[in-house]
């Protein structure tokens, strides 16, 4: 199933390491249908294979998956769609990811410091299950790492930022005030980041927010 093509494509969008196929992703969660096995998936991410790598996030159980190999995953990160497959597949649901957001958030690596806030996104996004009180102490962790002016870190704290505006409607206030404080910022990131999420704010929500 290796394209070389595709390959070409993927570096065009900045999706690049370890040895590349050029399977695409539809391809892959056909494959990964139906299948949770921890030590296949294993075995997939040691390959260093990109595409095999995404496998495994699809394929591994979340319920066996530890705080030691989440950090050792994400050491691993060589681009975003690696590290926005693995936070959105399999961290959000694997215990331990709450205490890793604000560690990861703090390391300097920039797919790293990606994770958490890629994974703030996923989890104001699809964990219901994860209450509003504990989504809403990561704002401030947004505001504090909205200086990072690396394109796949703003990127992401924009993300998270307007995930939990937009999906968790009891923190939408919240949310709108911190990306205003955000567009105020004299940090040209920071004041990308709060415009941005503001503009989407009120597309959605009406421009009396």
């Amino acid at each position: 199933m290796a394209n070389p093509g595709n390959v070409e494509g993927q570096k065009r969008f900045a999706i690049h390491g370890g040895i590349q196929l050029g399977v695409g992703l539809y391809d892959l969660r056909r494959m990964a249908k139906g299948l949770r096995d921890h030590e296949l998936a294993q075995r997939l991410w040691d390959s260093g294979i990109h595409e095999g790598r995404l496998l495994a996030s699809m394929v591994d159980d979340p319920r066996h998956v530890t705080i030691a190999q989440m950090n050792a995953w994400v050491e691993d990160f060589e681009s975003w769609d690696i590290c926005d497959q693995a936070t959105d597949n399999l961290f959000i649901h694997a215990d331990g990811i709450l205490d890793l957001i604000p560690q990861w958030a703090m390391r300097e690596e920039e797919f790293i410091r990606r994770a958490a806030f890629v994974t703030i996104a996923a989890i104001a996004w699809n964990r219901k299950d994860i209450s509003d009180e504990i989504v809403l102490g990561f704002l401030p962790l947004i505001e504090a790492k909205a200086d990072d002016p690396r394109n796949f870190v703003k990127k992401a704290v924009n993300w998270a930022l307007r995930n939990i505006g937009k999906r968790r409607r009891n923190l939408r206030q919240q949310a709108v005030e911190c990306a205003r404080r955000l567009s105020e910022s004299s940090l040209p990131s920071a004041r990308w980041i709060g415009r941005d999420a503001l503009k989407e704010f009120e597309t959605k929500f009406g421009p009396d927010l």
